[in-house]
């Protein structure tokens, strides 16, 4: 497995294309780990104090039209 100092030193050896390719699929990767790590904590139940929060405001008319 490459290290870090491996991998920065061939992203800083790239062409403006290859890092384009590269930021694009780097950007997507990225955002589905984000995706998977809410979806987990959706799962686990990590997010419920805040979900009720939100509603328990949102009752008492603690909310901004947007």
């Amino acid at each position: 497995m490459a290290t870090l100092q491996e991998i920065e030193k061939a992203v800083s050896s790239f062409t403006p294309k290859e890092l384009a390719k590269f930021r694009v699929w780097f950007e997507k990767y990225d955002a589905a780990l984000w995706d998977k790590q809410l979806a987990d904590d959706v799962k686990a139940g990590k997010l419920d104090a805040l979900a009720d929060k939100a509603i328990a405001d949102f009752k008492k008319g603690k909310f901004k039209n947007l």
